[in-house]
């Protein structure tokens, strides 16, 4: 979590070693990159995929650790960044028939979400 002067503060949220595609995170993640936060917990509550679950978790941690750690308001907050980088690969062999083996492969991911606090401008404007 850090302060920018003059451009508010931001919470920064990284979940490590998710059992996820990458590319079925990203469905999700592309869906909710530059929303409010309400809007982002409306989405993700009712999208059919199974990726919104940790998606949702990680978004709720990082409103309530910038509520509790830095005063900032659920509600004037958005998220300014989202990303979902690839983790490690887990390899298993899975038996086969004649004693041959076949790999599974599980990829694992990295999200990222950093929330940020409109602005006093920002606001008003939207108000209007």
């Amino acid at each position: 979590m850090k302060k920018n002067g003059n451009l508010g503060k931001e919470v920064k949220v990284l979940a490590q070693h998710i059992g996820l595609s990458v590319s079925k995170a990203r469905r999700v993640i592309d869906q909710i990159r530059g929303r409010s936060y309400k809007e982002t917990l409306m989405i993700l509550h009712l999208m059919p995929y199974q990726a919104s679950y940790p998606i949702l978790k990680l978004v709720s941690s990082g409103a309530a650790n910038a509520n509790h750690n830095m005063g900032l308001n659920e509600v004037d907050s958005y998220i300014s960044k989202a990303e979902v980088n690839r983790s490690t690969i887990v390899k298993k062999f899975r038996p086969r028939a004649k004693g041959h083996s076949y790999p599974i492969k599980r990829t694992m991911c990295h999200i990222t979400i950093v929330l940020k606090e409109k602005s006093k401008s920002f606001l008003d404007q939207s108000k209007i």
